[in-house]
C-alpha cells in the first residue's frame, strides 16, 4: 500500500486548487474569455443606423455604407455588400422561433448552421452569462461554409425583460480582420426589450 507523503499532498493540492480555479474562472466568469473581453455594452457610435424588428422588441445599429436588407419575416438584417451583391458583411436580429436557450445556445447555434445546409461548422468558442445593455446574453464565436463562400460570425441569444432576441454579426475569413470592430461593436451595443 502507497503512503502519500507530504510533497505529494502539496502537489495533489496545487493541481486540486488550479483546476477548482481553472473551473471557476472559465464558468464563473466567461465574459473574461479572450474572445468575449471585447463584449462591453455601450451605445452605437452616432453616425450608424438603427433597424428594429417588426415587433420593436430589439434594436440593431449597423455602420453607414451597410445596407438593409431584405431577409425572413419578422428580422432585420444589413449588410455590406461586395462585388456582384455578394455579401461581405452580415447583420441580423431575429426573435426567438424555437428551442433555443441560453443554456443550450452552445449547441444548438451549430446544430442550426448544419440544418441550414452550412458544413465544414466549427464551433471556436462560447461563452454564458454574458452584459449586454438591456440584458443577458450567450454567445458563440464559429465558422462555416456556405454553397458560395466561407463566414466566421458572432451569434448570440439574448434575453431582456420582455423579448429574448438573437443576434448574428457574420463576415467572409478574409475580410474578418478589417470589419471585426465593426461587428463586435453592433453586438455590444444591440438591445433586447
Amino acid at each position: 500500500m502507497a503512503t502519500a507523503t507530504p510533497s505529494r499532498l502539496r502537489l495533489a493540492a496545487a493541481v486540486a486548487g488550479a483546476l477548482i480555479v481553472a473551473g471557476c474562472g472559465s464558468s464563473a466568469h466567461p465574459a473574461k474569455t479572450s474572445q468575449f473581453a471585447w463584449l462591453r455594452p455601450s451605445a452605437a457610435p452616432r453616425d450608424w443606423l438603427v433597424g428594429r424588428l417588426p415587433s420593436r422588441t430589439a434594436t440593431l445599429a449597423y455602420p453607414r455604407g451597410w445596407s438593409a436588407i431584405r431577409t425572413d419575416p419578422g428580422t432585420f438584417s444589413a449588410a455590406l455588400l461586395g462585388p456582384h451583391g455578394r455579401i461581405r458583411g452580415y447583420l441580423n436580429a431575429t426573435p426567438l422561433s424555437g428551442p433555443e436557450t441560453l443554456a443550450n445556445w452552445s449547441s444548438f447555434r451549430v446544430a442550426h448552421n448544419r440544418e441550414e445546409g452550412d458544413r465544414q461548422v466549427v464551433r471556436e468558442s462560447f461563452a454564458s452569462g454574458l452584459r449586454f445593455q438591456s440584458g443577458t446574453g450567450s454567445c458563440v464565436v464559429d465558422r462555416y461554409a456556405t454553397i458560395t463562400s466561407h463566414y466566421r460570425e458572432i451569434a448570440c441569444i439574448v434575453r431582456g425583460t420582455r423579448a429574448t432576441t438573437v443576434v448574428v454579426a457574420a463576415a467572409q475569413p478574409n475580410d474578418w480582420t478589417r470589419l471585426a470592430p465593426q461587428l463586435r461593436r453592433a453586438v455590444a451595443s444591440f438591445s433586447v426589450a
